[in-house]
């Protein structure tokens, strides 16, 4: 077990480390130039932790009717606890890359742009529930709370005014194939990352549980 957690977390730090490489030799953009490049990977950045969030919320349904036909699937409990984690780890890691995008390209940081003032609060909801729920150790309430958290975020920044981040997606409606397709890489390889964390974390937990 302990092995299969290093191996993991090993494999997670070469992914993190190969995504900085890659990130270092993203498309220019006429307008921004190099500095597109930090948008690139913060993008993909909040997209991987909204899909760990959809996972964890996902699998804490699943857990849910089993645990409602039976006892519940302890896997299922435990994954999605683990994804919420992951979640949170690259929803948080995100904000300083948001923030590092707003003063390379416009100078300053706007904190009152609606998108990230929501994003911060989110995190900061994040955090002490992932911790709450962690500390209760009640699986059905931690698939419950993440089934709920995702639902949550997605309905409230559905409603978010766009400031700085104009719909729809600027890169997957630039026509520019060079562009899609290098930052489709990065989200591939952030994707990645995030399944060793994944794995890391889980491992780390059900140790004690299987």
């Amino acid at each position: 077990m302990k092995r299969i957690f290093r191996s993991s977390l090993i494999l997670f730090l070469i992914a993190i480390l190969l995504i900085g490489l890659l990130s270092l030799f993203g498309p220019e953009e006429k307008s921004l130039g190099s500095n597109i490049r930090i948008v690139y990977l913060h993008g993909a950045w909040v997209l991987t932790a909204e899909a760990a969030f959809a996972v964890s919320g996902i699998l804490g349904v699943l857990y849910i009717v089993s645990w409602l036909v039976r006892r519940g699937n302890k896997f299922l409990g435990l994954a999605s606890w683990a994804a919420g984690v992951v979640g949170i780890f690259y929803w948080v890691t995100y904000l300083p890359l948001s923030m590092y995008a707003m003063q390379a390209n416009w100078n300053g940081l706007f904190l009152a742009e609606p998108r990230f003032a929501l994003a911060l609060t989110f995190a900061i909801v994040g955090v002490l529930l992932q911790i709450g729920l962690r500390l209760m150790d009640n699986l059905a309430l931690t698939s419950f709370a993440n089934a709920v958290f995702i639902i949550t975020l997605r309905v409230i920044f559905s409603t978010a005014d766009n400031v700085m981040h104009p719909p729809p997606s600027p890169i997957f409606n630039s026509g520019n194939a060079v562009i899609i397709t290098y930052f489709v890489s990065l989200m591939a390889l952030t994707f990645i990352s995030a399944f060793f964390l994944f794995l890391a974390v889980f491992k780390a937990r059900s140790k004690d549980n299987f």
